[in-house]
Parts: structure tokens; sequence; C-alpha cells
């Protein structure tokens, strides 16, 4: 089957069901409470100086990558919903695919950066400004973008070229896993397929709960409480993240097949593709004092 000459067909589990607005009217307020939420951060970053930081760089650029996630998806996710047109063409869907496997290969990549970052903090503090100089910092950002920009190239790539069995793609975008599902039985394809999950995935996942166990350990031989408070909470909001971001991903990439796991993997997929790039911002800002103030501040009140 050449994979160019057709349309595929966009399988969301909302298809024959009648309440579609409000479903449209649901993704909508989602999407514009993500896309505030960061930039609003990416605003307060930029313009105060005593958030140019590591973490308030690496902040940045997570609140960027999670207004793109949205971005990939949910505008043509409504658009179909109010249209009732769930077709998309060749170009369409792989265009789709590249940039979000390129914002989440970032965003893999941006919380294990992330996690290094406290980790230094926490456990070689003396040597925190050395490590994560500015120049490093940015050079790291530029790795970690031009890794998930040559990663997407390849695996888009890839994928567009295996040959496929249907045209129905269940999930309700364009999405690697979804095709490696409809495409003909091809070893190579499995197999990078599960590298794919292994190296941008799994592996910054353990490196990073590598990374909190020794940082946790660090914390409970610190002496005196309030220390070990402070200690903690510069940690807990960037473990809700990892937990929610991977959490849903891992679910979804390392599961076995199911019976029926449409409905299942998509409603988990919303929950990583959507929701959480709109809560990230929310949990970092109401857990953390000094971006707190910075918004006041931004929109002018004492």
């Amino acid at each position: 089957m050449e994979n160019s000459t057709y349309n595929f067909f966009i399988l969301t589990f909302t298809t024959q069901m009648k309440n579609k607005p409000l479903l449209s009217l649901f993704f909508i307020l989602i999407y514009l409470t993500g896309v505030l939420a960061n930039l609003t951060t990416i605003t307060v970053i930029y313009r105060y100086q005593h958030l140019h930081t590591p973490m308030y760089l690496f902040l940045c650029n997570l609140s960027l990558v999670d207004l793109c996630y949205t971005t990939t998806s949910v505008p043509k996710l409504v658009h179909m919903f109010l249209s009732g047109d769930y077709t998309i063409s060749f170009t369409q869907c792989f265009t789709q695919m590249y940039f979000f496997l390129h914002v989440a290969t970032t965003e893999d990549l941006l919380l294990l950066i992330m996690a290094y970052d406290r980790y230094i903090a926490i456990c070689n503090p003396l040597h925190y400004h050395c490590i994560l100089s500015k120049k490093n910092c940015v050079m790291f950002m530029v790795a970690v973008w031009v890794t998930g920009c040559i990663n997407s190239v390849f695996a888009t790539l890839t994928s567009s070229a295996i040959p496929l069995y249907s045209n129905i793609v269940p999930q309700f975008f364009c999405e690697f896993k979804a095709f490696a599902k409809i495409s003909c039985p091809n070893a190579g394809f499995q197999l990078f397929s599960y590298m794919e999950a292994v190296i941008f995935g799994f592996g910054p996942f353990v490196c990073s709960i590598l990374s909190y166990i020794k940082v946790i350990i660090v914390i409970l031989h610190i002496k005196s409480s309030d220390r070990r408070t402070k200690a903690f909470s510069t940690c807990s909001s960037h473990l809700i993240v990892l937990t929610m971001f991977y959490g849903t991903w891992m679910i979804v990439y390392i599961i076995p097949p199911l019976k029926d796991p449409r409905v299942f993997e998509q409603t988990l997929s919303i929950l990583y593709a959507t929701i959480t790039p709109m809560l990230n911002p929310l949990i970092y800002t109401v857990r953390n004092k000094d971006v707190k103030r910075a918004i006041v501040k931004l929109v002018g009140f004492k």
C-alpha cells in the first residue's frame, strides 16, 4: 500500500458520540489555559533578572515545550470535532507526527536535565554555578532541542516509509505508536519502536529517579529540619511533573498490547499530551514563591 496516495482517518473515541460540541469546549478551555499559563511563565522569567538562573532557564524551556505540545494536537482535534471530518492528509499527518515527536523527545531530555539540576544543587552545591554555568546551560538546551529534532526526523521518515495494512489511525492524532499498530509485520520497525521507548523514555526516567534517590539520601542526612524542608520543597514540583508525565507515558508505551486498548490509551494520551502541559506551569507557579511574586508584580498588584 503506497502511503502517500491516500488520506488517513483519525479514529478518536468520540467518532460516534453526540456530545462533540461540549468536548470541543473542554479541549478549547484546556488549550487556552495551557497557553496562558505557559506564556505567563515564559514572560515572567524573561522579564525579571533575579529569575535568570539555571533552574528557571530550564523551566522556561519546559513552558515552551508544553506550549508546542498542545498546539500540535489540540487545534486539529477540535477542528475534527466541530467539522465532523476525521480525515487528515499524508503530509499533515506526518508533519503533526514530526512536531509532536520533536517536543516529546525534548521534554523527556529536559526533565532529565532538570533532575540533574536538582541533583547538583542538593548534592554538590559548592560547584553548582561552575557546573551549571550560563555557557553550559545554553549548551544543554541546544543539545536537547537538536537531539529532539534529529530523533523526530529519523522516526518520522521511518514511519512514513513502512507499508501499512490500514489507513485508520487508532489515536486522536498522528502518533508514532499508533502507526506501529497499523504497519505490516516488520521486525525491524518493531525493534526500532522499542528502542525509541527505551532510549528516549525509559532511559531518562530511570536516570532521573536514580538522581532523586541520591538527592533524598543526602537530604535525609541534613540535621536541620528547616533545611530539610527547604531542600525537599525545591524538588517537589519537579517530582510531581516527572510523575505525571512519565506515569501516563510509560503506561501507554510500555504496557503489552491489550485486546481493545483504544479508549484506555487515548484517555492516557490526552492526559500526557494536553492535561499535563497545562498543569506543569501551574504546579511550578503555585509551589514557587519567587515566580508567584514576579507574577503579582507583572500584573501590577502590590
